[in-house]
């Protein structure tokens, strides 16, 4: 009997995805299915390093790190439309849960998409993370921890600065989140990573084995505070963000606009005639000191006088002659450009002759000349340009977002500054669809960052928020003002700073414009299918039995439509905020997803009329419930025919 295929309900198998690339890579390695090392030694050749000691970090736990990232997660997001604003049209995301366990559920819809990650991860100062204890028991930890199941006391910790493996407990904490996120990034993905002095030697050598050492872009330096009494030998007042990408060849040189300031300071110069005529530029030497040495930019320029002009060195062309050449000699001045590119900018006005008592050119007599040669530099082609940014930020200092909080009414300490964010997404041509990721959200200064922006020039780049339900302190100022954790604080700014918006929309020059103002809030919980449990089923004859009754009716009863919907989005490798369209067809309800190319149909009682009908719209995949056959055979065998007929190819039930 023919049967449709079953939807995979587990997150991606991580590890099945590495062999994958693997397998693309050297076919001639698998053998059944299982990698035969010996065959990769012989293929890779001495590209195998061998013998027992090589360079590399090791620590304890370090093997459980690839146990939990090989562990699939069996949890869901379910919606939660009273927390969120403008769901049915935003494409913004919270997701409330455990990073680790939404970073596996994520995988399927989001693998390759996200343009940026900025995080701002636990230091790791003596007391200031939690974790869970046990890598096998992640999303039951988490139902624990928010109170969603009974347990005997959370089973979550905190780390402190006594215990015997300090290092190694953040280490474990973060090395599969980070490994998640690599996969999640694009090929030009940058990732952003906030850290201080404790753990910044190890961050960098977690960072190295995951992106690869060839990937690192940069430790940028950013000024936290001026000044302060802390500390026993040093006041700390600088932290760092460690910058790595998927792949440096994919990614673009970083940027940021010219200041006014600067704009202002230096360009002060209108041209008078010619095409660029009211175009504000600046001068500079067509000889400076310390150019780069190259062999063909050393020759004879004539001055309007008549004079002969060369940059200051020992090696002299043999004729003096506009344009002849030498090749120069070590310590030797050179012109910024070769004489062709000189001829093509003089031809378009952009070459300055100037009498100065102070020029370091020499003439043809080996004198002082007098004259000097300046290029034009167009402020117009430097906007395009832009800067190069440094690696020290000083601007975005820690208070800035005390104010910021406080002009949102919201008690929190330790955010980041909302423009050190603005900042670092302009510096990667950061485009105005493009998806960041926070999954240390916190109180969602990144979400505040990214609507920031959206504002000032009508974009439409996204964000994605996960942030734990982490408890407030109940001395706490926040606590105090009616937020129970840290989640909820993320959320209420998001909605404060929306709010914000639409009062000045109301009568401002935003009242046309299309902002993405909103974000659908999604909260980690157990999967709304018992899924089967192999293991368990095989331990004794009294577990199968209890496998066997959960699947008489597989579907938690207090599963909503859109609950499962939604789980099937995410497990079929949909992202959630998928355009849906609840359309009737033969008398019952079909979600239409993303114009068609995915039908899915959740009734209970499915009806060969609706098989047809839904087969009829040609769409890639078809989705149905099990229990929508009612234990008919006859029904679920004349569905896979009728698909199959109509070109069908992917039918599943779950």
């Amino acid at each position: 009997m023919s049967e449709p295929k079953k939807l995979d309900l587990r997150s991606m198998d991580i590890m099945g995805e590495q062999k994958g690339k693997l397998r693309r890579l050297f076919p001639e390695i698998f053998t059944e299915d299982k990698i035969d090392f010996e065959k990769l030694k012989f293929t890779l050749g001495e590209a195998i390093e061998a013998g027992k000691e090589h360079y590399g970090m090791t620590w304890p736990g370090k093997a459980d790190c690839f146990k939990i990232i090989q562990n699939s997660s069996i949890g869901t997001l379910k919606p939660c439309r009273k927390e969120s604003v403008n769901f049915d049209t935003t494409e913004n995301l919270f997701i409330e849960g455990d990073n680790l366990e939404v970073l596996k559920l994520l995988q399927k819809s989001y693998y390759g998409k996200i343009k940026m990650i900025y995080i701002d991860p636990p230091y790791n100062t003596g007391n200031d993370f939690i974790y869970p204890d046990d890598y096998k028991e992640n999303l039951t930890t988490y139902l624990q921890y928010t109170g969603q199941v009974d347990a005997e006391g959370k089973r979550f910790s905190t780390n402190t600065d006594t215990e015997g493996r300090f290092h190694s407990k953040w280490m474990n904490m973060m090395y599969p989140r980070l490994f998640l996120a690599k996969n999640l990034l694009r090929d030009d993905g940058v990732i952003f990573i906030s850290i201080g002095q404790t753990e910044i030697s190890n961050l960098l050598s977690l960072c190295n084995e995951i992106f690869g050492e060839e990937n690192k872009i940069g430790i940028i330096t950013r000024l936290m505070k001026k000044g302060g009494s802390k500390g026993r030998y040093f006041s700390p007042n600088t932290e760092y963000i460690l910058v790595y990408c998927r792949s440096i060849e994919q990614v673009k040189d970083f940027r940021l606009p010219l200041e006014q300031s600067f704009i202002d300071k230096i360009y002060t110069q209108i041209e008078k005639n010619g095409p660029n005529k009211g175009e504000r530029f600046r001068e500079m030497g067509l000889y400076q000191a310390g150019l780069d040495i190259r062999s063909n930019q050393r020759y004879w320029i004539k001055c309007p006088d008549g004079t002969y002009v060369i940059p200051p060195g020992r090696a002299i062309p043999q004729k003096i002659s506009e344009g002849e050449q030498v090749k120069p000699e070590k310590g030797d001045g050179v012109w910024r450009w070769t004489y062709k590119r000189y001829k093509q900018e003089l031809q378009l006005n952009n070459i300055v002759f100037k009498k100065t008592d102070t020029s370091s050119l020499r003439d043809e007599k080996g004198n002082q000349s007098k004259r000097n040669i300046y290029t034009k530099i167009w402020l117009k082609d430097r906007l395009e340009e832009g800067r190069v940014p440094v690696d020290y930020i000083d601007k975005f200092e820690n208070r800035l977002s005390s104010r910021e909080l406080k002009e949102l009414d919201i008690p929190f300490d330790f955010a980041k500054p909302k423009g050190l964010i603005k900042n670092l997404v302009e510096i990667i041509d950061f485009q105005t669809d493009d998806i960041v990721l926070d999954f240390f959200a916190g109180s969602s200064t990144t979400a505040h960052a990214v609507i920031d922006l959206n504002k000032e020039n009508c974009g439409n780049r996204k964000f994605i928020m996960i942030q734990l339900p982490e408890l407030c302190d109940e001395n706490s100022e926040a606590f105090k003002a009616g937020f129970k954790n840290i989640s909820d604080i993320g959320k209420e700014r998001i909605r404060r700073v929306i709010k914000n918006i639409e009062k000045e929309k109301d009568g401002t020059l935003f009242k046309d414009k299309e902002l993405n103002l909103g974000f659908k809030v999604f909260k980690l919980d157990k999967s709304n299918f018992k899924i089967w449990d192999a293991e368990k089923a095989s331990t004794d004859k009294q577990a199968l039995e209890k496998q066997l009754e959960l699947h008489i009716d597989h579907i938690d009863p207090k599963a909503s439509r859109e609950d499962i919907l939604f789980e099937i989005l995410l497990k079929a490798g949909f992202e959630l905020t998928t355009k849906i369209e609840k359309i009737e067809l033969a008398g019952k309800t079909v979600y239409k997803i993303e114009d068609g190319g995915m039908l899915v149909c959740l009734e209970k009682e499915l009806t060969k009329e609706v098989i047809k009908a839904m087969a009829e719209r040609n769409p890639s995949r078809v989705i149905c419930l099990d229990r929508g056959f009612a234990n008919n055979d006859q029904l679920r065998t004349n569905a896979v025919q009728i698909m199959k007929s109509k070109g069908v190819d992917d039918f599943r039930t779950v």
